[in-house]
């Protein structure tokens, strides 16, 4: 697939401008968000865009690369550039993915497939999400020859975590992301404040009910369930109206439904997961294997030495701790902790061209790009997720050429300044 270049996809823009024509996606990310928010139900925006507790992780990943600044270079001949590479096999256009965010259908039914359309038009690899809610199989039919990674949760089977690998391996993802981060969830105050959580009402765990396995548990019992696990609601009104909603969304089978979602939030998180699940996950598959949620450098060395082919540095954009390090801020240190040409990425926080420029040049392989596309999605599906890669892509390969770096080894000796910190 040939992609445009910034400055020819910026003049075409000018000129539709000039014919009175202007773009409904907007280009500056806190235009995005405003503009996403109108279009979201509370519910969905809660969980979408809300972080852990007072939310000051996702305010510090914010800062710390507004802390950061790129120090330009001049008359490098920027005529012709280019940032494509290899990670894992897999092709990436521009350094970046699309990250696993969970309960899109809470935006709109079938958004995981709109998704993997706009990954398949722009040439983009997509990580799906353990908590999607379309199956991965349907994904990767849109998606095509698009290169994807899979999302794995550890949960409370073992039989289970296994069934999604294979499936994984069959529908031709290139990797497994063990998130490490979410054995728990946190506490998150927006969803807390509102009392909802998607999964109760049969989104986000399309995964789950497509799985042999987990039909096997629905049909027969699962060896690990207990009744202190289950959840015992008082069926008010509005109880009641939410289960007919779960009705519809299986076709009038209520009763499966209901034990789905039931099933689902006893067994997809594992507090006992340790580094010795890495080993046995590496002796299941073929696939790479990449951590996910790492902060520290001793736990990137641990990481590599159990087993582990990359890990992607992240505070799961604020979501689960509350008052942690910023993800760009721990970057360099862990990046010292497993040099190259070990494969680090860096999540959380990215929302434009220069954020992921940054976090190359402080030594990331690649990013993951999340909540700026399901803004996207909010404003104009499929289109509206192409439009925000687009811009993405434009963006940063604007901000690299006027930087100096035609390519990304390159960008890994650029010069970043850091401003003294003031906390």
């Amino acid at each position: 697939m040939k992609l445009k270049s910034a400055f020819e996809r910026q003049r075409e823009i000018y000129i539709r401008g000039f014919s009175g024509k202007t773009s409904h996606i907007p280009f500056h990310a806190s235009a995005l968000r405003e503009k996403a928010r109108k279009k979201m139900s509370p519910n969905a925006w809660a969980y979408i865009d809300g972080g852990a507790s007072d939310e000051a992780t996702m305010m510090r990943n914010r800062k710390a690369f507004d802390a950061i600044a790129i120090i330009p270079r001049m008359m490098r001949d920027n005529s012709t550039a280019d940032y494509s590479s290899v990670l894992f096999g897999t092709r990436l256009p521009f350094p970046f993915l699309i990250a696993p965010i969970g309960a899109l259908d809470m935006i709109y039914p079938h958004a995981d497939l709109m998704v993997s359309a706009a990954c398949r038009d722009t040439g983009t690899p997509f990580i799906f999400s353990n908590q999607a809610g379309s199956s991965m199989e349907s994904c990767s039919r849109v998606m095509g020859d698009t290169d994807r990674w899979f999302q794995l949760y550890w949960s409370k089977s073992d039989d289970l975590v296994l069934s999604f690998v294979k499936r994984a391996e069959n529908c031709g993802c290139k990797a497994i992301v063990l998130t490490t981060d979410t054995t728990m969830l946190g506490w998150r105050a927006r969803d807390l404040t509102r009392g909802y959580l998607p999964f109760l009402h049969g989104l986000g765990i399309a995964q789950y009910t497509s799985d042999p396995v987990f039909q096997h548990y629905l049909r027969n019992g699962w060896e690990g369930d207990t009744d202190e696990d289950a959840a015992k609601p008082s069926f008010t009104l509005h109880t009641i109206w939410h289960v007919l909603k779960l009705g519809l969304r299986y076709k009038g089978r209520l009763r499966e439904g209901l034990e789905a979602a039931k099933l689902f939030t006893r067994i997809y998180t594992n507090p006992s997961l340790n580094w010795e699940h890495v080993a046995w996950l590496k002796s299941q598959t073929r696939l790479p294997v990449i951590i996910k949620g790492i902060l520290h450098p001793a736990d990137a060395r641990k990481a590599k030495e159990s087993g582990a082919d990359g890990i992607i540095v992240s505070n799961h954009g604020g979501r689960q701790v509350d008052g942690a390090i910023a993800s760009i801020e721990a970057l360099q240190e862990i990046r010292k902790a497993v040099p190259r040409p070990y494969k680090v990425l860096l999540d959380s926080g990215i929302r434009n061209g220069s954020d992921i420029f940054k976090a190359l040049a402080l030594g990331a392989d690649a990013v993951l790009l999340g909540r700026p596309y399901v803004y996207g999605l909010a404003i104009g599906k499929q289109k509206g997720v192409e439009e925000v890669i687009r811009n993405i892509q434009n963006d940063f390969e604007l901000t690299a050429r006027l930087s100096g770096c035609r390519n990304l080894d390159e960008i890994k000796e650029a010069e970043i300044y850091r401003a003294a910190k003031s906390e």
